[in-house]
């Protein structure tokens, strides 16, 4: 199938009430445990990556990787560029092969994330690839992005109404009260404000800091329009504790593959899980 833009598929979990997850993946067995995921559920999928990974495993190696999966599998995936400030790196991706990207200015004032955001959809629409901004500031920690909890902001639903329309972005991340990382109690979500924001704006909501999020309130956000869920940090976490537990396990182990394998096994049971709790099984 190859890959495929990601905007059609929000459109209809947007349309249909459902949410689509997006895996940050930081490795290869990362990247195929979520698409044997998506397979064994038959759910859409998007493979994403932060500005990090995309510095550590090397532009084209990571797009090779996205495009093999997309090709040998037969449910849609779409290849996403999260939280990137960095223009010449957006547009690099961009030709590389990625089918959505996420130019990240909020932290500019309202007039400035217009002009920023614009500049990439005019760029993107003649690519068919989908655009992804982000309006208010979501706190916590995603790469080199640091917003403390003070200084994380909440988007006013008459701005993205009007951020919408002046960029004619495909997707918005509007901060609601998430954060990224795994909260330390309760997430303090604004549901009356997804809401507000829901009838105003007709493109795709995203929710973003997706790790740890109980499933009532993630149910709760998809059913007002959130129809893209970012995931990350829990992902990288149950990667890593699962090699942990290996080593401790066989602590003389030499063999890559021996705690790659079983590490792979539960993210790819951690990725249906959430799969299952936005309502994208079957949808593929």
């Amino acid at each position: 199938m190859g890959l495929v833009s990601s905007t059609p598929l929000l459109q209809d979990a947007r349309k249909n009430g459902y949410g689509i997850v997006a895996f940050n993946v930081h490795t290869l067995e990362m990247l195929q445990a979520v698409v044997e995921a998506a397979e064994e559920t038959r759910s859409p999928l998007i493979l994403q990556t932060t500005v990090g990974t995309v510095k550590h495993l090397g532009l084209d190696y990571l797009v090779a990787n996205a495009k093999v999966a997309a090709e040998k599998a037969s449910v849609p995936i779409a290849l996403h560029l999260d939280h990137c400030t960095d223009f010449d790196l957006l547009v690099q991706c961009l030709r590389a092969g990625y089918t959505s990207v996420m130019i990240d200015a909020s932290m500019h004032p309202f007039e400035e994330n217009v002009q920023r955001t614009k500049r990439v959809v005019e760029i993107a629409k003649a690519l068919n690839v989908n655009v992804e901004a982000e309006l208010g500031k979501v706190g916590g920690v995603e790469d080199d992005i640091v917003v403390d909890e003070a200084d994380a902001l909440l988007a006013d639903p008459d701005e993205c109404k009007q951020f919408v329309e002046l960029t004619g972005v495909a997707t918005l991340a509007p901060a609601i009260g998430t954060a990224h990382g795994i909260y330390k109690g309760e997430p303090n979500i604004d549901f009356k404000r997804i809401e507000e924001i829901a009838k105003r704006v007709q493109v795709p909501l995203v929710l973003h800091g997706g790790s740890g999020i109980p499933g009532e309130q993630v149910r709760r956000c998809v059913s007002l329009g959130m129809a893209k869920m970012n995931v990350a940090t829990e992902l990288k976490n149950a990667f890593s504790e699962s090699m942990k537990q290996s080593f401790r396990d066989n602590p003389g182990e030499l063999d890559p593959r021996k705690y790659m394998v079983p590490a792979k096994e539960v993210v790819k049971q951690l990725a249906k899980q959430k799969m299952e709790l936005c309502g994208c099984v079957g949808k593929a």
